[in-house]
């Protein structure tokens, strides 16, 4: 019994390579899971359900036949994504789930979620998200043109990839107060999530609670990163005796 954790493929035509490699893991990894998780950023980009681009359809198809094969696929927006909705959803079999998302595995509490709420040092990047995750500003960009969506899509990506050139590692990392916080607020001592594309598994030390209990030693939490899908597949396998991280060729 296991459950796959997988996050950050960044699907384009651009790099068909990367989604054989995806066609493979469903067909050789996923089909033989309880359930396949996917945690944000699963394409490059998405302007809406509405997008014919024949990858999506390729995507949908496979997820689709997972699904008609017993394996439940779960999806959390990433910030590349983050507008894919409820149509493509139906089309591809997913269940599309709230951006933190406590799920119970094996006996095993896991938080759930993309990434990016966590890297609060990145001051330009949290504003810019606030922004786009207003539901009448999504509604008014669905509301235009394909071909104008398509263009203000490449000129955000042409804006992040330099803004995001200037920016120190240690900004675009998650922040390590922002990650316990979010640990104690779902009363879980699991997390797993991908986005800043470090993948590693992380003892996160949580602050005692009760400061009548001086003399117990501190409750430790873990963080599991999921990779970026680049040169090399990445997933998490979550069963009843460990979680590990594992990175496959494409």
């Amino acid at each position: 019994m296991k459950t796959l954790f997988i996050a950050d493929l960044h699907l384009s035509v651009q790099q068909p390579a990367i989604t054989a490699g995806f066609m493979r893991f469903l067909q050789s990894e996923a089909i033989y899971a309880d359930s396949l998780y996917i945690l944000g950023d699963l394409f490059e980009a998405w302007i809406g359900d509405d997008d014919p681009n024949p990858l999506y359809r390729q995507v949908a198809s496979a997820l689709g036949s997972l699904q008609q094969q017993g394996i439940p696929c779960y999806f959390i927006h990433g910030n590349r994504d983050f507008l894919l909705g409820k149509d493509f959803a139906k089309e591809s079999g997913m269940t599309l789930l709230a951006q933190e998302k406590v799920v119970t595995l094996y006996g095993r509490k896991i938080l759930l979620l993309h990434g990016d709420t966590l890297c609060t040092d990145d001051i330009d990047y949290q504003r810019f998200r606030r922004k786009v995750q207003s539901p009448l500003i999504q509604k008014l960009f669905l509301w235009l043109p394909l071909g104008i969506r398509l263009h203000i899509a490449a000129k955000l990506r042409q804006h992040s990839q330099q803004s995001n050139t200037g920016k120190s590692e240690t900004i675009m990392d998650v922040n390590q107060q922002a990650v316990i916080d979010t640990l104690q607020r779902n009363h879980v001592d699991w997390m797993i999530h991908g986005h800043t594309h470090r993948p590693a598994i992380h003892s996160v030390e949580l602050p005692k609670t009760d400061l009548s209990t001086t003399n117990l030693p501190k409750m430790v939490a873990h963080r599991a990163v999921l990779g970026a899908w680049h040169e090399q597949g990445s997933m998490i396998e979550v069963t009843a005796e460990t979680v590990e991280l594992i990175p496959f060729p494409l």
